[in-house]
C-alpha cells in the first residue's frame, strides 16, 4: 500500500450541520430543551397538521448572521426558504424547509491551524462555500439502539424536528483526516465563543458529513464522492476519513469502481460500511417555500450585530503569541474554550505576568476541571485568587511547594491564599540567622556528606537542601537556604 498511497491524493469537504442555542424552534414557539419525555417539544406547526403556518423565529436569524460574519461569509441582500422534499418516517410533513438556491451567507474562509504528532504545526486556510438555515427532523428510535423494551418496531420522537440548524458547507479545500478534525473542532470552537451553539456533539448539537474522493496528484480531476455520515467526535472524523481514504486507493489500484453513496462510521470495528446511494439535489424536487417570505437583513441591522461579536479564538491565539509572547501550544490550550481564555485574561489583569498565568491554568487547573466536569466559569477558585497566591510565590511569602500543598482546597472551595497560609502557619521561613541555625544543625547530622562536599562532590548541596526543607516542612526560603548552604559548607 505505501509503495503507492503518495501517488494519490485526498479531497475532503465537510457540511457541518450546527444546532442554533434558541429557546424556541425556527418556525414555532415550541421548546428546544434536550433530554426530555419523547413528543413532548411538539406543536401543530412541528407536526404539519393542515392550515397551520410557519413564522421565522428572529433570534434564528441573528444567530445564523452572526455564525456567517464569523466565517467571514458575505451576508445575502436577499435570501429565500425553500421546500427539499423526501418521505422518511422522522420528517412529519414529508418535506423539510432549508435553503436551496439562494442561502442567507456564501463564499468565506476560516484559518485552521493544524497539529499533527511528530509533525510542523501549519496555518490551513479553507474556504466555505455557504451558510444557510435549515430545520432538523425528528429521530428515529430502533429496536436493538435505545430501546430497552425488547421491541422489534421502530419509534420516532419529534422533540427534535423543527430546531434550527445551521449548515456549512465548506469548499473541498481539505487533504488529510487530521485537516478535516481540526477544521470541524475550530469551527465548533467559533460557534460556542459566539454563543450562538453549545456545540455538543453527545447530544448532536454538532454534527459532521464528510465529503470525500481521491485522485493521482493534485492536477488531476475529482474522483467519485462518498458521503460518511455518523461521527460524533473529532477523534471519528479523522479516523473515519483515514480508513475512507485508504479503502478507495485501494479500490481503484484493484480496478473496482468507487460508487457515489453515502455510507456510515461504525465505530465499534474502525470501518465506513455502505447506507444508501447517494441523492442529487434533483431528487429533492427543491422549490419555494410558499408560506414564508424573503429575508431581507438591512445594513443597519446587519452591522448591529457585527458590533457584538467577540474577539475570535484564531484573534486570542495571535493575540497571545504576538503580544503575551506564549507558545503556539500554551495559546492554542488557553483559547479552546472561551471561559478558559477570560479566567486567563482575568489573572494577566491582576498583574501576573502571562506564563506563570498560563503555567497554573494549563495545568493544575486544567487538570482539575477536566477530572470534575467543571467549567473555568464554575471553578470555586477566582482569578483574583489565583493572583494572590502567585504573588505571594513572587514576593517569596511562600514556595511553590506550599503553594501545591494549599492549592487542592483553593480549588475545592476558594478563598484567599493569604488567609489559609496565616490559619495553617505555612509562611515561608526567610529569616537568615532562623535558616543559618538549621543549617549548622544538619551540618554536625551529616558529618560525611560535609566532609565529601568540600572534596569536591558539590552536587551534594542538593541533598542539604531537600533536608532543610524537610526539617521545616518546606517552608524555608529557597533562594536564601542555598546562599547560607554554599556558605556555611565550603567555610
Amino acid at each position: 500500500m505505501a509503495a503507492f498511497k503518495d501517488s494519490w491524493e485526498a479531497v475532503i469537504g465537510l457540511e457541518t450541520h450546527v444546532q442554533l442555542g434558541t429557546n424556541s424552534k425556527i418556525f414555532t414557539a415550541a421548546s428546544t430543551t434536550f433530554g426530555d419525555a419523547p413528543n413532548t417539544h411538539i406543536d401543530p406547526v412541528v407536526c404539519g397538521l393542515p392550515g397551520t403556518l410557519p413564522v421565522l423565529n428572529q433570534k434564528v436569524l441573528e444567530f445564523a448572521v452572526k455564525a456567517a460574519m464569523a466565517l467571514n461569509l458575505k451576508i445575502a441582500e436577499h435570501s429565500k426558504f425553500d421546500r427539499k422534499q423526501y418521505f422518511y418516517p422522522d420528517l412529519p410533513k414529508n418535506y423539510q424547509i432549508s435553503q436551496f438556491d439562494e442561502p442567507i451567507a456564501e463564499d468565506g474562509w476560516i484559518e485552521v491551524e493544524v497539529v499533527e504528532k511528530g509533525k510542523d504545526t501549519y496555518l490551513k486556510k479553507v474556504g466555505i462555500e455557504r451558510l444557510h438555515m435549515e430545520e432538523d427532523a425528528g429521530k428515529l428510535v430502533h429496536a436493538g439502539s435505545d430501546r430497552l423494551d425488547g421491541s422489534t418496531h421502530s419509534l420516532v420522537d419529534y422533540n427534535r424536528a423543527g430546531v434550527a440548524l445551521a449548515e456549512i458547507v465548506s469548499k473541498p479545500d481539505l487533504r488529510t483526516g487530521r485537516e478535516a478534525a481540526e477544521y470541524a473542532s475550530e469551527i465548533r470552537r467559533i460557534m460556542r465563543y459566539l454563543g450562538v451553539s453549545d456545540g455538543n456533539m453527545q447530544e448532536g448539537s454538532l454534527r459532521c458529513d464528510v465529503n470525500i474522493s481521491v485522485r493521482r496528484g493534485s492536477d488531476a480531476p475529482f474522483g467519485t464522492k462518498v458521503e460518511i455520515k455518523n461521527m460524533n467526535s473529532f477523534s471519528a472524523i479523522q479516523k473515519a476519513c483515514e480508513y475512507e481514504i485508504e479503502r478507495q486507493i485501494i479500490a481503484y489500484e484493484n480496478g473496482t469502481p468507487v460508487v457515489q453513496e453515502t455510507r456510515l462510521w461504525d465505530e465499534g470495528r474502525q470501518l465506513t460500511k455502505s447506507m444508501r446511494s447517494k441523492e442529487g439535489s434533483s431528487d429533492y424536487r427543491y422549490f419555494p417555500d410558499p408560506d414564508l417570505g424573503p429575508i431581507e437583513v438591512s445594513v443597519a441591522l446587519r452591522e448591529s450585530w457585527r458590533k457584538e461579536l467577540p474577539e475570535l479564538p484564531s484573534s486570542k491565539r495571535n493575540r497571545y503569541a504576538i503580544d503575551m509572547g506564549l507558545s503556539s501550544y500554551d495559546s492554542r490550550v488557553l483559547t479552546d474554550e472561551l471561559p478558559m481564555a477570560i479566567y486567563f485574561e482575568s489573572v494577566v489583569s491582576a498583574g501576573i505576568e502571562a506564563k506563570s498565568a498560563a503555567n497554573w491554568i494549563t495545568g493544575d487547573l486544567a487538570a482539575y476541571v477536566n477530572a470534575n466536569k467543571l467549567s473555568f466559569a464554575d471553578l470555586p477558585l477566582k482569578p483574583n485568587q489565583l493572583a494572590e497566591m502567585v504573588k505571594m510565590i513572587q514576593e517569596g511569602e511562600i514556595s511553590g511547594k506550599i503553594a501545591k500543598e494549599i492549592l487542592p482546597e483553593l480549588l475545592a472551595k476558594g478563598g484567599s491564599p493569604k488567609a489559609i497560609v496565616n490559619e495553617k502557619g505555612l509562611g515561608m521561613i526567610s529569616d537568615p540567622e532562623a535558616i543559618g541555625s538549621l543549617v549548622d544543625e544538619l551540618i554536625v547530622a551529616f558529618p560525611n556528606e560535609v566532609q565529601a562536599f568540600r572534596d569536591g562532590k558539590t552536587k551534594l548541596q542538593g541533598f542539604f537542601v531537600g533536608q532543610l526543607m524537610k526539617k521545616t516542612g518546606g517552608k524555608a526560603d529557597p533562594k536564601l537556604a542555598n546562599q547560607i548552604l554554599s556558605k556555611k559548607l565550603q567555610s
